[in-house]
């Protein structure tokens, strides 16, 4: 899907063609046709345009000509099954457009898209790409504090029970963390590179709003360390709870197994087919039975010394 917009009168428009000058041009998974079509009406290189569309593409700054492409990773959440992850975002800047094009429709362009980012206009190229880069940052931060919130509430429900969701989920938190480090750090990068390069003409203002968003990546990953270091602590502490508590069972099931074996054992012995003690006496079960509680009861109380229960 392709999606033009230009800037009129402090406005952001939507229009009907992409290849007005000044614009901004937004593909979600485009098809290869509109990819095409898109070179074939701008002139944006096919490879700047086939890079983001991998996966696995790593955050980078690549310049041709006149083009320049920046690759970011962007964070996404699967709501259903609570998974963060992350996906490539290209931008490319041209002499006449500033492009976008990502896997799946991102959330880091929706503010921009519906014209709620103050100071923005598309024929600015060089201060939009800063305000994306500032407003990923900033989405960073706001998944974060979203995980953080999520760890809590499954800590507590851990407390209550050792149920196998919440630590799946708790194992998704944890994935989503490392991926959000890994990207984090590779997005500084990128950014520390255009703080020193000369890739893009950047004015004092520029300049300054790149050293901001530097300072939340920078806030992002001491955050996502920290959290990702919480929750490895809690899985290992949960892994310890959960083994001591299966040999707390296994000790009190050890424990019933005994007690309930001595009255079996002296029964076995009064049901022999040979000549014990009581087996004449009219009193002879309720001794049996007698001893059976003896026996049960003081391998109890031995048992309980021992804080087998």
């Amino acid at each position: 899907m392709i999606t033009a917009y230009c800037s009129i009168n402090d406005q952001l428009v939507e229009t009907d063609t992409y290849t007005q000058k000044g614009g901004w041009i937004d593909l979600v998974n485009p098809a290869s046709e509109e990819v095409k079509a898109l070179e074939q009406a701008t002139g944006v290189y096919n490879d700047f345009l086939r890079y983001p569309l991998d996966d696995e593409e790593r955050p980078r700054i690549e310049t041709e000509n006149a083009q320049i492409m920046v690759i970011i990773h962007i964070p996404t959440v699967h709501p259903k099954t609570v998974m963060y992850d992350t996906v490539p975002l290209g931008i490319i800047i041209t002499d006449d457009h500033i492009v976008t094009i990502c896997l799946e429709k991102a959330e880091v362009l929706n503010d921009f898209s519906l014209g709620k980012i103050k100071g923005m206009a598309t024929f600015k190229r060089t201060r939009f790409l800063l305000q994306i880069l500032y407003k990923n940052a900033s989405l960073y931060l706001k998944y974060l504090r979203q995980i953080e919130k999520k760890m809590n509430e499954i800590e507590l429900e851990l407390h209550k029970s050792m149920k196998n969701q919440e630590l799946i989920t708790l194992l998704n938190l944890q994935k989503g963390l490392v991926y959000f480090t890994t990207s984090l750090k590779s997005n500084e990068k990128v950014l520390e590179k255009l703080l020193r390069g000369k890739s893009i003409k950047m004015y004092e203002e520029d300049e300054e709003l790149l050293e901001d968003v530097i300072v939340e990546i920078k806030q992002a990953v001491d955050m996502a360390e920290t959290y990702s270091n919480i929750s490895s602590s809690m899985m290992d502490a949960f892994a310890s709870i959960i083994s001591n508590n299966l040999n707390m069972v296994m000790k009190f099931l050890a424990a019933i197994t005994i007690i309930l074996a001595l009255p079996t054992m002296v029964a076995s012995f009064f049901g022999m087919n040979v000549a014990l003690p009581f087996q004449q006496s009219p009193f002879g079960f309720a001794v049996v039975v007698g001893i059976s509680v003896l026996f049960s009861a003081v391998a109890t109380m031995y048992l309980a010394k021992r804080d087998m229960f």
